[in-house]
C-alpha cells in the first residue's frame, strides 16, 4: 500500500473518530427524505408519473441502503481501484517508487553529492545554470511528492465527508445532476492510485526505477548521455515532479474521455521540460569533467 493511500484511511478514521461522519449521515437523511418528497410532488404534477415515482423511490431505497454502510461502501469503492494499484505496485517489485528516490536522494547527497555540486559552482556560467537546474529540482520534487500525498488525503476526506450531503439529491429531478457530478469526480479521484502505480511501472522499465539504474544507465530514456551524476539525478527528478503533477490532470481527462486533449497537453509540458534540460546541459558536461 502507498503511503497517500494509508494518510487516506488514517483521516477518514480520524474523520469517524469524531464522530462527524454519523452527524453528516443524519443530516443528509433528512435531506433524502426531502429530495424524495420533492421528487414525488413532481412526479404528481407532471400529471401522475407513475415511472418517475418509482424511479424515485428505488433512487431512495439504494441510498437509504448505502447510507447505512456510508463508511464501508465508500471505502470499498476506493479500494477496488487501489487494489489494482497495489496489484501493479507488488508486480513491479521495487516498491514506492518516488518515496524510495527521496531517501536515496539524501543518501547520495549524504555521502558524495555535495561535493559534486560544488564542482558545478566552480565551473563558470554554464555550470552555475547546471547548479541552479539541479538544486531547483531536488527542491521541486519533494514538494511535488508531498503536495500530492497531502491534496489526495485531503481530496478524499472531502468527499468522503460531503458525499452524503450530495448523494441525497439524487432522487430529485434537477439536482440529481449534482450527486453525478459527485460520483465522476470520485471516479477521478479514484483512479490516481492506479495511475500513480502505472507511471512507476514505467518508470522501472526505462531504467528509471532507482537512483542506481538511473546512474548504471549512463541517461534519461536515452537522452543526456555524457552528463554528470548529479545532472542525470536532477533531471530523474523533474521527470518524477512533472509525472506527479500531471496525475490528477490525467485522471480526470482519461475518466471524462478527453485523451486527445490530454495527450496535448501532456507533450507541451514535455517540450517545455525538454527545453530548460537542454539549457543545462552544458553545465552537465563541465560538472562531468570536475566530477
Amino acid at each position: 500500500m502507498f503511503y497517500f493511500e494509508q494518510l487516506l484511511q488514517t483521516a477518514l478514521q480520524g474523520i469517524d473518530g469524531y464522530h462527524i461522519t454519523a452527524t453528516v449521515l443524519e443530516v443528509a437523511g433528512t435531506i433524502l427524505l426531502l429530495s424524495f418528497l420533492y421528487s414525488a410532488y413532481q412526479a404528481f404534477a407532471m400529471g401522475g408519473d407513475v415511472r418517475m415515482l418509482a424511479t424515485g423511490g428505488i433512487a431512495y431505497f439504494i441510498l437509504g441502503l448505502v447510507f447505512v454502510n456510508y463508511g464501508t461502501v465508500f471505502r470499498d469503492v476506493i479500494g477496488m481501484f487501489n487494489s489494482v494499484a497495489d496489484f501493479i505496485y507488488g508486480s513491479v517489485g521495487v516498491g514506492d517508487l518516488f518515496s524510495n528516490w527521496l531517501n536515496d536522494l539524501s543518501t547520495y547527497f549524504t555521502q558524495n553529492g555535495w561535493s559534486s555540486l560544488w564542482g558545478l559552482v566552480t565551473g563558470g556560467i554554464s555550470g552555475l545554470l547546471g547548479a541552479l537546474l539541479i538544486i531547483v529540482a531536488f527542491i521541486i520534487f519533494p514538494l511535488s511528492y508531498t503536495i500530492f500525498t497531502l491534496f489526495y488525503a485531503l481530496y478524499g476526506a472531502i468527499l468522503y465527508v460531503v458525499g452524503p450531503f450530495v448523494l441525497a439529491l439524487l432522487p430529485a429531478k434537477g439536482f440529481g445532476q449534482l450527486a453525478r457530478t459527485y460520483l465522476l469526480n470520485l471516479m477521478v479521484f479514484a483512479s490516481w492510485g492506479v495511475i500513480y502505480g502505472i507511471i512507476q511501472a514505467l518508470m522501472t522499465a526505462v531504467n528509471m526505477g532507482s537512483l542506481e539504474a538511473v546512474l548504471n544507465a549512463n541517461g534519461i530514456m536515452n537522452s543526456f548521455f555524457g552528463s554528470g551524476q548529479v545532472i542525470l539525478l536532477a533531471l530523474a527528478s523533474i521527470v518524477f515532479s512533472i509525472s506527479i503533477a500531471l496525475i490528477p490532470f490525467i485522471a480526470s481527462r482519461i475518466v471524462r474521455g478527453e485523451v486527445g486533449a490530454t495527450m496535448l497537453v501532456m507533450v507541451g509540458t514535455a517540450v517545455g521540460a525538454a527545453k530548460l534540460a537542454a539549457k543545462s546541459y552544458a553545465g552537465g558536461g563541465r560538472e562531468g569533467r570536475h566530477g
